[in-house]
């Protein structure tokens, strides 16, 4: 389980918000993360990820805390997390396998990787030389390469077209449930959410919107 309670101040544009949330959530969970620009839904991200530290509150993971006030403050590059950026974030000059080993030099599970996203005719291939959904799913398996206890989507579909959404959300539904990783999608879209989430956190100016409307 993760539970976490996230204080913190950010911009949107010329305003100023607070951020302020609680929520746990299973082992093996996928929480979809709503709201209209500017709710916090990218922050609370990346405080989870390690790339921004709240100004107060806690993350626990399955009871090593990762962030507790001042005191504790674990950074991004030990924790056990995943993360697929909106843009993919791939190096340009390595191939396939070459991304997935840079996050772990583990050659059978990369291959593993790539036969669960049926990519392993593609692993010498670079990126210039994909399709925007073999993109995605080489941003997403370098992800798991760590087997992270949390695995973090900022947006994941946003990069492809319509056409590619529907299947390319099914084959990340498919992965996290054969995997099980705890998984946070963040997305702006009410249909990416529906299709990916077991459950739902709406946040609105910076809080959780019990009601969970949507925008």
């Amino acid at each position: 389980m993760i539970h976490f309670y996230l204080d913190k101040t950010f911009r949107a544009g010329p305003k100023t918000f607070r951020l302020e949330v609680e929520y746990a959530l299973n082992s093996g969970a996928f929480l979809g993360i709503a709201g209209p620009s500017g709710s916090g839904k990218t922050t609370l991200l990346r405080c989870l990820a390690g790339l921004e530290r709240p100004d107060a509150g806690f993350i626990v993971q399955d009871g090593e805390f990762w962030c507790q006030g001042s005191r504790v403050f674990v950074p991004a590059r030990r924790r056990r997390v995943g993360l697929v950026f909106q843009d993919y974030a791939l190096f340009p000059h390595l191939t396939v396998l070459g991304n997935l080993l840079y996050a772990q030099k583990d050659s059978k599970r990369a291959f593993e990787l790539l036969d669960l996203v049926r990519m392993t005719d593609q692993a010498h291939h670079f990126p210039r030389e994909l399709s925007g959904g073999q993109k995605q799913r080489t941003a997403l398996v370098r992800a798991l390469m760590r087997e992270p206890d949390l695995l973090l989507l900022d947006e994941p579909l946003s990069a492809v077209d319509e056409e590619l959404r529907e299947v390319l959300g099914d084959e990340i539904r498919r992965i996290q449930q054969q995997t099980g990783v705890t998984t946070v999608v963040v997305s702006h879209s009410r249909r990416e959410i529906d299709a990916l989430a077991t459950e739902v956190m709406v946040l609105r100016d910076g809080r959780l919107d019990p009601a969970k409307h949507w925008f």
